[in-house]
Order: C-alpha cells, then sequence, then structure tokens
C-alpha cells in the first residue's frame, strides 16, 4: 500500500488532556505526530507495541521504566513492548514523532 500523508489534513486524536495525536498507519508500522500542550501529562501506561520516538520542538521529560531523562529536539528513545512509560511536556510545550510496530489498532 503506498500513502502520503500531510498532517495538516489529519484530524487530531485527543490521547489525554492537552496531548493530542495525528496518525498515519501502514499494514506493519504506524507514525504519531504528538503534540503536547504546555505541562501537559501523558499518565504512566504500557502497550504490547515497540515504540520508537523523536523529538520534533520543545521538551519534555520521558520517563521509561522509572528512568527519567528531559529531552529536547531531535532527541530520540525507544520504549520495548510492555513497558511502562509516561511523559511530561516543558512549559512551552513538545512535539514529538512516534513510530509504533506493530500498529496500535485502537488509534486507527
Amino acid at each position: 500500500m503506498n500513502g502520503f500523508w500531510n498532517p495538516e489534513n489529519i484530524a487530531p486524536k485527543v490521547l489525554a488532556p492537552g496531548v493530542t495525536a495525528k496518525i498515519a498507519s501502514g499494514e506493519k508500522m504506524m507514525f504519531s505526530l504528538v503534540t503536547l500542550a504546555p505541562n501537559a501529562i501523558v499518565p504512566t501506561h504500557s502497550h504490547p507495541h515497540e515504540q520508537m520516538g523523536m523529538m520534533v520542538s520543545g521538551t519534555m521529560e520521558f520517563t521509561i521504566e522509572g528512568e527519567t531523562r528531559r529531552l529536547g529536539p531531535n532527541e530520540m528513545y525507544l520504549v520495548p513492548g510492555g513497558v511502562r512509560h509516561a511523559a511530561k511536556a516543558g512549559p512551552g510545550g513538545a512535539v514529538a514523532l512516534d513510530a509504533f510496530s506493530p500498529p496500535r489498532e485502537e488509534y486507527r
């Protein structure tokens, strides 16, 4: 399947208060362009999907299995499937691009 997406044309999905995602999905992988309002929180959670992400802009504190790092533009992270993780945007908000494999069916 071939496809082209412009995030401006994708309706945002609300993930948590102040946290939205614009989803583009193929058969075996998914991109999620996540926008976090200033100080927005993604609560601690886990899922069976492997998740890799890269900060696009802003800052956020990202916690993976109890280890927290402050991330800024161009920094990357990896969350293995089943591992608990959370995030909190910095005072200026944040944008991150996440990839999931396999795609998260609840986001399609």
